[in-house]
């Protein structure tokens, strides 16, 4: 039988329970166990498709097709694994599941409830995944311990305390040990107040992490565990480092993994930790020969997260090149009253420029001129879903001479649709859930940049989006220089667009960023970095 173990958290949100649950699972598969995590989302959305960036972060999406939270994207980087639709339950998912089997009858008449209707199908979430074959199932819980929204999530796990044992049901509680910096002290009443909580929805943590930015004193840690009834090895410190890809390296040192193993009487793993490889990648991320300046181009900037995946997949691509990638931020919209003097200050010293995924006419301007920039002063250039059609209205309007030409998104009358609804799409009206959306395949084109990125002629991408390329426009491209590169060969959906006389100029309708992986850096990824970093020695080759 798998068993179960659930991280939450206290005192403050952000803390880091999914780097921490995916630094966990890192320990345990290194050790031979079969794992997998989960995320249990407190929202009544039924998944983050339609929230907004600025709420949420990045929609990070799956193979199946599930639009999910972004911290599954942290668990497949981690464990070099694929998640599912399995791997984020929200909520509203739950409430929607219940509320549809109150309406077929399912419950022959009772009073449909919180306990145990809701709870049940919680926890029959949790099974179902465990039931593909895992050793060890870890479960993160959204939220802070004490949200009203959280407490049904809570009571599940109670109830599977009881049901299974302690040893089979773990809890792990993430938490702040708050520093005073008058007094130069740390406090641990925030964190006992927070277990607290915890143990008036009925659950006793069994190991606490502490987070700090100071290292906890023997004294801050036998007061832990004296008022929070833990053992004083399951104090776990989890202190500030240098990159999210440190943390699996010293949870291993404080022995959070081998606390575990203990504590669930797990049989004798097949091996000791193997982070060989997860050192290597750590020792040339932080040990560059190289360095080059890159340019990222969206409309949510202010917030890192809405762009999580293509940052990592930057930071994968430059320790496998051991380059250190500087990635500029730049708001779109900031690009389109600029003048060209302007916008050549704040392009111009860039070694490649990337416009952004997203939706919607606010920036589309300025990610267009971005790729104008790029194209006619050969900056290696790449473009990701909307960044892609950008790539495709900009050459149509400057190239080929369609003045007008746009995304129906954006324009729904302009007389040129050069990106246009696709046609399977013209007949939804629910926004949740309807997009194209995960893992397709592409066939590649010979003696192309993609090609050499991925050195085979078949790939599978992962999708999101509803308009596409529209192949009635094709031929006029190609005539004019833009060649099309990769195919959807069931549909003949365009996928890849390049520009062959430029030095690498590539566009992608998918999202490539969401299959990068900490020590298996996306090919397209170092491709254009490898782009980028010639480009620098051609144009600065004292700086090179």
């Amino acid at each position: 039988m798998a068993k179960f173990i659930f991280v939450t958290g206290g005192v403050s949100s952000s803390l880091g329970k999914g780097i921490i649950s995916a630094s966990l699972g890192k320990l345990l598969k290194s050790q031979g166990f079969r794992v997998t995590i989960q995320k249990f989302d407190p929202y009544i959305n039924v998944d983050p498709g339609t929230l907004n960036p600025y709420e949420h972060g990045e929609c990070y999406v799956t193979d199946d097709g599930a639009e999910t939270d972004l911290d599954l994207g942290h668990y497949e980087r981690f464990l070099d694994i694929t998640t599912s639709r399995d791997n984020n339950v929200t909520a509203g998912s739950i409430y929607q599941t219940v509320i549809n089997k109150e309406r077929r009858g399912d419950y022959l008449g009772k009073t449909v409830q919180v306990i145990p209707h809701i709870t049940d199908e919680i926890q029959r979430r949790t099974y179902q995944l465990a039931e593909k074959g895992y050793d060890i199932v870890i479960t993160e819980i959204g939220g802070t311990v004490g949200d009203i929204e959280s407490l049904p999530f809570l009571e599940a796990v109670r109830q599977m305390r009881m049901k299974l044992g302690r040893e089979n049901c773990l809890v792990i509680h993430l938490t702040l040990i708050v520093y005073i910096s008058a007094a130069r002290e740390l406090k641990t009443k925030p964190t006992q107040h927070s277990v607290k909580e915890l143990l008036q929805a009925g659950i006793q943590p069994d190991l606490l992490v502490c987070r700090t930015e100071h290292p906890l004193t023997e004294e801050v840690r036998d007061k832990l565990a004296l008022f929070c009834n833990v053992e004083r090895s399951s104090v776990i410190e989890a202190i500030d480092v240098d990159t999210i890809y440190d943390v699996p390296l010293h949870m291993l040192k404080e022995g959070l993994n081998r606390e575990v193993i203990r504590k669930m009487q797990l049989s004798p793993p097949l091996q000791e930790p193997d982070l060989d490889s997860w050192r290597a990648f750590l020792q040339k991320l932080k040990n560059p020969k190289h360095h080059v300046r890159i340019g990222l181009v969206g409309k949510y900037v202010e917030l890192r997260d809405a762009y999580k995946s293509i940052l990592e997949s930057f930071t994968h691509a430059g320790a496998q090149l051991e380059t250190q990638i500087l990635v500029d931020l730049i708001h779109s919209e900031e690009l389109e009253g600029l003048k060209e003097e302007e916008l050549a200050q704040k392009l111009g010293a860039l070694h490649g420029i990337l416009v952004a995924p997203g939706f919607g006419s606010r920036g589309i301007e300025g990610k267009i001129r971005a790729v104008h920039y790029a194209r006619t002063h050969n900056i290696p250039f790449m473009g990701i879903c909307l960044g892609m059609q950008c790539a495709v209205i900009e050459f149509a309007r400057n190239v080929i001479g369609l003045k007008d030409a746009h995304s129906t998104e954006i324009d729904p009358l302009a007389e040129h649709k050069v990106i246009d609804l696709m046609e399977e799409q013209k007949r939804i009206t629910h926004l949740g859930g309807t997009m194209r959306l995960g893992a397709y395949e592409c066939a590649l084109t010979p003696n192309t940049r993609a090609y050499e990125a991925y050195s085979k002629p078949l790939i599978r991408e992962r999708h999101r989006h509803r308009y596409e390329f529209n192949n009635r426009y094709r031929d006029q491209f190609e005539a004019h220089g833009m060649r099309i590169t990769g195919i959807n060969p069931p549909t003949q959906l365009v996928e890849i667009i390049e520009i062959p006389g430029h030095p690498w100029f590539v566009g992608v309708q998918f999202h490539p960023e969401f299959t990068s992986r900490a020590e298996t850096a996306h090919p397209l990824f170092c491709a254009f970095v490898k782009a980028a970093l010639q480009h620098k020695e051609q144009t600065h080759p004292a700086k090179a």
